[in-house]
């Protein structure tokens, strides 16, 4: 009968690290949408308005056409401006102790430049008599026509990278349309769902080690955020990761490493060498035999279990056709951890 020669180690029960991994796409932490509000044709921008294009803070992203809505802006401008003037004659006569800071208001309006605020009403006359020619509604209606002005033109609200551009010069933009997506790309976040039973591990401002699926970079990375709620088809926790580095793009799958607790008094092994019944083969004297585990904790290869007493001889690889009570003849690998080379579901 030929006996078949098994890989054996001897367990030693130790503190084991519990490591969760999780991953998810990286995503810019400072991400705009960008949207116009108005209509009009793009005339430019500081730069080309291309996928890729740098822009420093508060350089111009997109200048829309604004000279026929300038024009409106101007005439209510020149109505306000003409109203308070034909206020002055009266104000002069029934009100000489504001006259002055009225006329102070005129002489400093510039139909060129923004709208001043009007001056304090400090009598209930005063107020009657402004808000009666017409002055306080002409003033707002000119405010709010400049607000609307303004959106106009678009400025970057932090240095970054434009990364879609959904027009092009000379393109007529309508309200609500698509222009492009703005980023930041010194901060980066990654999304990754957590199970909820290892939501214990993790607090925000703990370090989370991050590392590329192709294995090209490894980076250290900053829980910022937890969600409360649990996802209720998943049973997973969301968790926010903030990472930074030139290295990193939007978009770029990464796989985060989570340090939980430590278990004591376990052992860490292939997931394989367990049955379908949690049960694992050790050796007795050179005969299989099968004792029960208690798996306490599963990564994609290995399993932490315990119950099993220091000294026993457990198998360091599967064996087919393994039964209890099958003659073996052992062979020590001494240390050195056994390769994993299949997957257990």
């Amino acid at each position: 009968m030929q006996v078949k020669t098994v890989f054996v180690d001897t367990v030693e029960n130790t503190a084991v690290p519990i490591r969760v991994r999780a991953n998810g796409n990286l995503t810019a932490k400072q991400r705009i949408a960008l949207f116009s509000e108005v209509q009009g044709i793009f005339r430019g921008s500081a730069h080309p308005f291309k996928p890729g294009q740098p822009y420093s803070r508060g350089e111009v992203l997109l200048r829309i056409d604004a000279s026929e809505y300038q024009a409106s802006v101007q005439s209510a401008k020149s109505n306000l401006y003409n109203l308070i003037t034909a206020a002055m004659p009266d104000l002069r006569l029934d009100f000489p102790e504001i006259y002055p800071k009225w006329q102070a208001y005129l002489d400093g309006f510039d139909l060129g430049g923004p709208t001043p605020v009007l001056p304090d009403m400090t009598s209930d006359k005063e107020r009657y008599f402004i808000n009666g020619r017409n002055i306080v509604t002409s003033y707002y209606n000119v405010k709010n026509l400049e607000q609307r002005l303004g959106k106009y033109v678009i400025r970057a609200p932090y240095s970054g990278v434009l990364t879609q551009a959904d027009v092009t010069e000379g393109t007529l933009v309508r309200p609500g349309q698509a222009l492009g997506v703005f980023i930041n790309p010194s901060v980066y976040e990654l999304e990754v769902a957590v199970n909820k039973s290892y939501s214990d591990f993790l607090k925000v401002g703990r370090e989370v080690q991050l590392e590329s699926l192709e294995g090209a970079g490894q980076y250290t990375g900053k829980v910022s955020r937890i969600n409360a709620a649990v996802n209720q088809e998943s049973q997973t926790v969301s968790v926010f990761i903030d990472v930074s580095s030139p290295k990193l793009k939007e978009g770029m799958y990464l796989e985060a490493l989570i340090q939980g607790r430590q278990e004591e008094d376990a052992i860490e092994v292939p997931r394989k060498l367990l049955t379908e019944r949690g049960e694992l083969y050790i050796l007795r004297d050179s005969v299989l035999d099968l004792v029960p585990a208690t798996p306490v904790f599963f990564t994609e290869q290995t399993a932490v279990i315990k119950g099993i007493e220091n000294g026993t001889v457990i198998l360091t690889r599967p064996v087919p056709g393994a039964y209890p009570g099958m003659i073996v003849k052992p062979y020590r690998e001494g240390a050195q951890a056994p390769e994993v080379t299949e997957n257990m579901p």
